[in-house]
């Protein structure tokens, strides 16, 4: 069986293309009588529009891609939900891209958003800035989501206040006590203002002789080789806050195969309160940078892009909070 076409769709409604195309663009032109005749024909003829076709004419496919940096992280998932909740509203949706399947194909995904001639493009996370990024991030109406990698006078940025949320962390642990506090550092420019933040929320403590940044990759297989150089040490801290709730699991683990008790004989502190921070087995403090808001502003900016692709670009920040759980306590 053929697939239907506009064509069959105005046949069995009886009215005429354009009247058909007109009610698949919501247009309130057309009399409630005939948009119950088509929109009765499309379910029964189980008529899709042809999205190809529809970007060549109407320059609209009601598409944004997304780009991730890894979705192994669940918090990528928690943001996702804050994007689409504002997405779902426009009728838009979303074609998701993973890059780390394969570092090298970030520009082959951005590439092919840009042959689809997809509506809008948002960039989720830490990622090296390609030519292929700058390129469709002038040409495709473009948000960056929780990263300071990219920085263009038309593309929206909407972050977490990771100077902010780095002091709440540091003053949670010298608030217990501890004053021999490392950080686990990552890659990237988050990453570069937690570490830079770090240091600065030491020296206002008065701690710089203790500072440690000791560095790590995003993974839990990197915060567990970075925990464990330091915990092999001969000045080993009290306390760890890591880049994020990834790392700061391996930093648990690290400390779980040395019989090193968390909190008792250590602290550590995450950052992102994924979900994976409140399983009970983990109950991890967090510092939580409100990912599902955040999300939810970074695609109400991209509609906002989307609608006027000249205005200039913005920086929001979203303010964190920490939550405090039970990985956290002071020395002995």
């Amino acid at each position: 069986m053929s697939r239907p076409t506009i064509r069959t769709v105005a046949a069995h409604a009886g009215v005429s293309k354009s009247l058909v195309s007109l009610v698949l663009r919501g247009s309130s032109s057309v009399s409630d009588e005939k948009r119950a005749a088509v929109e009765h024909a499309i379910t029964e003829l189980g008529y899709r529009p042809n999205l190809s076709a529809r970007s060549l004419t109407q320059r609209r496919t009601d598409i944004v891609g997304v780009l991730l940096n890894d979705l192994r992280n669940p918090w990528f998932v928690d943001c996702l939900e804050g994007m689409n909740s504002v997405l779902q509203e426009q009728d838009l949706k979303m074609f998701l891209a993973d890059g780390r399947l394969d570092r090298s194909s970030d520009s082959s995904f951005v590439r092919s958003f840009m042959d689809l001639r997809l509506d809008g493009l948002a960039l989720v996370g830490t990622r090296t800035p390609t030519p292929t990024i700058l390129e469709a991030a002038r040409t495709i109406p473009t948000v960056v989501v929780a990263s300071r990698d990219l920085d263009l006078p038309g593309v929206d940025v909407v972050a977490n206040d990771d100077a902010m949320g780095t002091a709440l962390a540091i003053d949670h642990l010298v608030a217990l006590g501890h004053t021999r506090i490392a950080h686990l550092a990552g890659t990237g420019a988050v990453a570069n203002i937690r570490a830079a933040s770090y240091h600065a929320a030491m020296a206002e403590h008065g701690l710089d002789r203790f500072a440690s940044v000791v560095p790590s990759g995003m993974t839990e297989d990197d915060g567990y080789a970075a925990a464990s150089a330091i915990l092999d040490g001969t000045d080993a801290p009290s306390a760890i806050f890591a880049v994020n709730d990834i790392v700061a699991i391996g930093a648990m683990t690290a400390c779980k195969e040395r019989q090193i008790s968390v909190p008792e004989d250590i602290s550590i502190v995450g950052y992102d309160n994924t979900s994976l921070a409140g399983l009970r087995h983990v109950w991890l403090t967090s510092v939580d940078n409100a990912t599902y808001e955040l999300g939810r502003l970074a695609a109400t900016a991209l509609v906002g892009r989307i609608s006027d692709a000249a205005a200039p670009g913005t920086l929001t920040l979203i303010p964190p909070s920490l939550q405090v759980r039970g990985s956290t306590a002071a020395p002995r």
